[in-house]
C-alpha cells in the first residue's frame, strides 16, 4: 500500500491515498496557518480511534446501544536527558454508561487491547528513508 506524500503549500504536508486526502498543517506558533492537525496529533489520535473502532464494533454485533459510551485518551510525555519530550505513557479509558451490560465490561477492554496501532507501536516496523530521481 502506496501513500503518496504532497506539499500544496505554506507548512502544509497531504497524505493521499486512493481518493483520500488527509490533510495536515503545522500550529501557528510553528509557521503554519493551523487549519488542520498537525502530523503527530493525527498519530496520537490513530490509538484511539483504532481502540475505538473496535469497542464501536464489538456493541454493534452484539446489540448494545452506544449512546453514552465513549473512549478518552490521556496522554503522558516524559522529558528525556537531551531536553525533549517524548510520548511516555497512553491510557486509555472506555466510559461506559451505567445501563452497559456487566458481562461484557472486561471483553470490551480485551477487545480495545486488538488496536492495530497499538500493536505496530509494540513490534515496531523497520524504517528506511532513501532518495529516487523519478527520471532514472
Amino acid at each position: 500500500m502506496d501513500i503518496n506524500i504532497t506539499f500544496p503549500g505554506g507548512k502544509r504536508v497531504n497524505a493521499e491515498y486512493g481518493e483520500i486526502t488527509i490533510e495536515t498543517d503545522q500550529s501557528l506558533k510553528n509557521g503554519g496557518r493551523g487549519a488542520a492537525p498537525e502530523p503527530y496529533m493525527y498519530f496520537l489520535s490513530s490509538i484511539g480511534t483504532c481502540a475505538g473502532i473496535y469497542v464501536l464494533s464489538f456493541c454493534q454485533n452484539r446489540g448494545i446501544p452506544t449512546e453514552g459510551l465513549s473512549l478518552v485518551q490521556h496522554n503522558e510525555f516524559t522529558t528525556g536527558d537531551s531536553g525533549k519530550s517524548r510520548l511516555s505513557k497512553v491510557t486509555v479509558e472506555i466510559l461506559i454508561p451505567d445501563s452497559f451490560p456487566e458481562k461484557y465490561r472486561d471483553a470490551l477492554i480485551k477487545v480495545a487491547d486488538k488496536c492495530a496501532v497499538k500493536k505496530s507501536i509494540i513490534e515496531p516496523p523497520e524504517f528506511e528513508i532513501i532518495t529516487v530521481s523519478p527520471g532514472c
